[in-house]
Order: structure tokens, then sequence, then C-alpha cells
């Protein structure tokens, strides 16, 4: 998969830097959440709160994309313990769209496994909330490893339940 250059240098961090010049010798993890209203996306946030020490140790920088205000998407990275986490606002979906990510059917977002993972015990503490102030409940996930604007690896999300594993995503590629 490509993204084009100028796509990645309109996508503007909190910082005020662009995606293409901040993934400059700095291997990226592009992390695109649903919306932070969204049970698996609390959980992606506790988990990469958990592992931001060890991706960070291997040379990698966490970036989310989401659909909500700065002010919105601050608050709840403080409640996720990132605090600081640098992150673009897309409230058009322009850049969930670039990189190919589309919106959920009803399998993908509400199915069987979806519902499972849901109510399972370790996401007892992430309560479903609805608000389009927290983005479009309908579109799906996405991650991507990105240096020197490249992405070398992905992860799409087949069901809104996928649990990836965001320590291969940025190992994967640091071998060189």
């Amino acid at each position: 998969m490509y993204v084009a250059q100028d796509v990645q240098k309109r996508m503007l961090l909190n910082t005020g830097n662009n995606l293409y010049d901040y993934s400059q010798g700095q291997p990226v993890l592009l992390v695109f959440l649903r919306h932070f209203g969204c049970v698996f996306c609390k959980e992606a946030m506790r988990d990469l709160a958990a592992q931001k020490a060890k991706i960070e140790n291997l040379g990698g920088e966490i970036v989310f994309v989401h659909m909500a205000s700065n002010e919105i998407a601050e608050k709840y990275f403080k409640e996720f313990n990132l605090a600081g986490v640098k992150h673009i606002s897309d409230p058009e979906k322009n850049h969930y769209q670039a990189f190919g990510l589309r919106k959920g059917s009803f399998t993908q977002l509400y199915g069987l496994s979806t519902w499972f993972r849901g109510f399972a015990p370790e996401n007892k503490e992430n309560k479903l909330e609805i608000s389009k102030s927290l983005g479009d409940a309908t579109q799906m996930p996405g991650i991507f490893h990105i240096l020197d604007g490249k992405i070398l690896e992905s992860y799409i999300h087949n069901v809104a339940s996928d649990k990836p594993d965001y320590l291969h995503l940025i190992e994967c590629c640091l071998v060189r």
C-alpha cells in the first residue's frame, strides 16, 4: 500500500509537524481509532499505554488519528495514561479514506465475535459511549508502521473487535 507524500504532508499532528516530515528517520506506529466511545478503541489505548515504553525503546513513536476535536482527544488520552501522545484530528475522515479505511458492515461492527469480545472480562471497564463528538461509530480502524513516508507494515481490521499485535507491527520492520 502506498499513501502519497502530499497526503502525509497534509496530516498535521497536534504539535504542528506533518506526518511525512515526522516519519523521517523515525518509525511511526500510526493508529487510526474508530471513535473514543468504542470499547475496543479504549482497549487499544490501554494496550498501547502499557506497551508505549517498549515501542519507544525500539525507536518508535505512537501517533493516533481520530475524528474528535483535539480537546476531546486529549481528555481521553489522559484518561488512558497517554497524556502528551501525538495525534491527528480528522473529523472529515479524509485521512482514513486515503489509508483505505472504510465504514464497517453490520457484521464487522456488530457480529457475534464482536459481541463476545465486547463482553469479555478484559473489557469490563471499557463502557460503550455514543456521541457524534467522539467520532463515527461505523468507521473501521487500522494501524500502519511508517518510516520515511513509506508504509512498511499495516494491519487493517476485519472486524471492530480485532486485537492486533502492536509490538510485532513495529518490530517486524526494524531489523534491516
